[in-house]
């Protein structure tokens, strides 16, 4: 071999071990996530479903919660920001001028300081999981490819905190659904409501116990639903919370499930003192001297430079004041405040299987309201009138519903009622309960609580109901299509769920088509014929609805012949005390409803419409309270002479705890806020059209309807 073959084979066989060398690298490169995954194997993975619903599923609890708040922070980062800045009454200084009396309130009630004093309460590990929660989302809103999800405006909020979940909770549950009408910008929470059934064996067409949920809100900001699957050891929990809430406020699980509605409680109060010209109030008649301490308001200008604004916090002996004029001023009391563990409690809630686990974490009360509905695979259902609720002196529900006097220690409650204290009905003899925001009185007929057995200031007693818009229609409608079927089926629950046969329209249309009959002319008597053929539900495809709903915008409020009481509880108020008043009320709806869509009789759908976002549906359902229809929708004009719906309907779920579990669901504004995404408004369809979703819980049932997979 020559010199030149030589070098060639030299180099041939360098080649040969450089290029075994690369490969040797690259394979240990492209090879080296699985030697780490065996070191460190993935703890939690995200499969995302084609309606967004993340299904996490965990190897322990601190991954699950980390897996949970980057779920979150993918279908609705960019409202949490702005959530969590509200939270932490610096929105002024974030956003603009606009949320400086919500800051002032915020920072009068002490949020912000008492949400570090809450963390700390927590166990140890529960405090791991709430810092895996949020170093999810910081983590999700440090990625570069994530930037587009936020608004520039909301990263000034970055980095979330701990502390910030605290005073989101104080926020949303104290100083919003609790506080009520406290202050007057939430006047708005009476719209909050809910309906409920739990379905015992004996009534169910199965033998298996059923459960329905279906919470009422609005469409946006805090009110705004999450639903999702938590799955780790101890844990399989399917359900809904609100945005921005570390776990699930309603769920289910194969053994037992519960829902929430608003219930009928005083939890917060508003005290009158009588202020000392030279300082303090009047307590016991001796002067008091207020707690002070003043802090700085910082609020975004139109220019975008800031302004200091000095706020001076006042507190007596009651609470933050929240207002003063003259000689007088308002202080606020909030029960619960001292019992920070809500969800440590929901977190218990979700592993229990049975009622009796159940009920233990039901007795820690952390939970400040809210009425629980119970059911499970035993066959045990049970309705909960849940409330931190004060143990006070004296007084009746309408007494401390007003302005409290606060210049007297016997107004000045301290301690809380135990849970044996609440109202409570386990598995009644007739096989449900229900409840639809009204007292539990009515949760079972025949009535198995007795008023006179709690309290006076607890919850109204029968005779105030018919000072509470919460003992509506709406109610009413829930007791009477449960005591008209005795045997219930899953379909036919779901069908009850989506009734809009108006009570209403049945207590009273008879005595109006008499009315127009003896004094009404020539327009009215068009308008009756409409309403004569009428079925008497809000369905899209319904024809004398909107006349209907014309007609009670010409009609007082007091306008039936006879009145609810105690001894009518089912069967009024009805009739009409002015028949002939009634008439020419309905001839001037029939005019209008003329000029405006040239029909008496035009469908309901056409005029009430589901509109979010570029979605736009004709709407099934109307305002519950009102009228009564059980499928409940809150419209507002829009600016085509039609109506939108801006909340009411929310999240829905039948539930059959059978072998295997059995459930459909449905959340109507879809699982994302972001305009930009797929399942942003993708259920509004199905509302339309009266439908649910099933609920895929197995990985393979997920897997076959896999739109994404996130491994952690």
């Amino acid at each position: 071999m020559n010199t030149s073959g030589k070098q060639k084979s030299v180099w041939k066989s360098f080649l040969s071990i450089l290029f075994l060398i690369i490969v040797l690298i690259t394979t240990s490169v492209l090879w080296e996530p699985c030697a780490f995954a065996k070191k460190k194997p993935h703890k939690a993975e995200i499969l995302w479903d084609t309606w967004g619903v993340p299904h996490i599923f965990a190897k322990d609890m601190e991954a699950m919660f980390y897996a949970y708040g980057w779920a979150q922070m993918r279908s609705h980062g960019d409202l949490i920001l702005r959530l969590y800045g509200e939270a932490r009454a610096q929105a002024a200084e974030y956003f603009d001028g606009r949320y400086v009396m919500q800051d002032t309130l915020l920072r009068q009630a002490g949020v912000m300081k008492r949400a570090k004093q809450w963390f700390k309460a927590y166990s140890p590990q529960f405090q791991k999981y709430l810092k895996a929660f949020v170093k999810a989302m910081n983590d999700y809103a440090a990625r570069p490819e994530h930037k587009s999800d936020f608004t520039k405006m909301h990263l000034v909020v970055l980095p979330l905190t701990v502390e910030d979940v605290m005073a989101h909770t104080q926020r949303v549950f104290h100083f919003t659904f609790l506080v009520g009408t406290a202050y007057g910008h939430l006047q708005r929470w009476y719209r909050a409501g809910s309906n409920a059934w739990a379905i015992a064996p004996s009534r169910s067409a199965s033998g298996n116990t059923m459960l329905l949920t279906t919470p009422h809100l609005y469409w946006f900001g805090y009110n705004f639903f999450y639903e999702s699957q938590l799955k780790a050891p101890g844990m399989d929990a399917y359900g809904i919370t609100f945005v921005g809430m570390p776990f699930l406020l309603t769920a289910f699980n194969d053994y037992m499930g519960w829902t929430h509605t608003v219930n009928a409680h005083d939890g917060a109060d508003l005290y009158e003192l009588k202020l000392v010209e030279e300082g303090g109030y009047l307590f016991d008649g001796k002067t008091k001297a207020f707690e002070s301490e003043s802090d700085i308001l910082k609020v975004k200008q139109g220019d975008g430079t800031i302004k200091e604004q000095k706020l001076v916090i006042e507190r007596s002996i009651h609470g933050p004041v929240i207002a003063k004029k003259k000689d007088k001023a308002l202080a606020l009391k909030v029960a619960g405040l001292d019992r920070p563990l809500l969800w440590e409690q929901w977190f218990d809630m979700a592993r229990a299987r049975n009622l009796q686990e159940f009920e233990k974490a039901m007795k820690r009360l952390q939970i400040p309201m809210l009425n629980v509905i119970y059911a499970d695979r035993d066959g045990h259902i049970m309705v909960l009138h849940n409330a931190i609720s004060p143990k006070r002196s004296k007084g009746d529900w309408f007494f401390w519903d007003k302005v409290v006097p606060g210049d007297k220690s016997d107004t000045l409650w301290s301690g809380y009622h135990s849970y044996e204290d609440l109202p409570r009905i386990v598995d009644p003899a007739c096989g449900w309960v229900q409840n639809s925001n009204e007292p539990l009185w009515t949760a079972t007929y025949p009535m198995v609580l007795k008023p006179e057995n709690f309290p006076a200031y607890m919850t109204p007693s029968l005779k105030d109901l018919p000072m509470l818009s919460r003992f509506a229609f709406r109610p009413q409608r829930s007791l009477r299509m449960l005591r008209e079927d005795k045997s219930i089926t899953f379909e036919e629950l779901i069908t009850y769920k989506f009734s809009t046969r108006l009570e209403m329209a049945d207590r009273i249309i008879d005595d109006l088509l008499a009315a127009v009959k003896e004094h009404g002319g020539k327009t009215a008597k068009k308008a009756a014929a409409v309403l004569e053929k009428w079925d008497r539900t809000a369905d899209a495809d319904s024809r004398g609805a909107v006349l209907f709903e014309n007609w009670l915008k010409y009609m007082e409020l007091d306008m039936y012949a006879s009145k609810w009481d105690k001894d009518s509880l089912y069967t009024a108020p009805d009739g009409l005390k002015d028949p002939k008043g009634a008439a020419e009320a309905l001839k001037k709806a029939g005019k209008d409803l003329l000029v405006r869509y040239n029909a008496l009789d035009v469908p309901w759908g056409d005029v009430y419409r589901i509109r979010f976002g570029n979605k736009d549906f004709p709407a099934s359902g109307a305002d519950g309270n009102k009228v009564g229809s059980f499928h409940s929708l809150w419209f507002y004009p829009d600016n085509d002479g039609k109506f939108k719906t801006v909340g009411g309907e929310t999240f829905v779920a039948v539930i059959e705890f059978s072998k295997p579990l059995k459930a459909q669901v449905l959340l109507c504004y879809g699982n994302s806020s972001h305009v930009e995404s797929p399942h942003y408004g993708d259920q509004m369809e199905l509302m339309s059209k009266k439908k649910l979703r099933p609920v895929w819980r197995t990985r393979a049932e997920i897997e076959k309807h896999l739109e994404r997979k996130e491994v952690f």
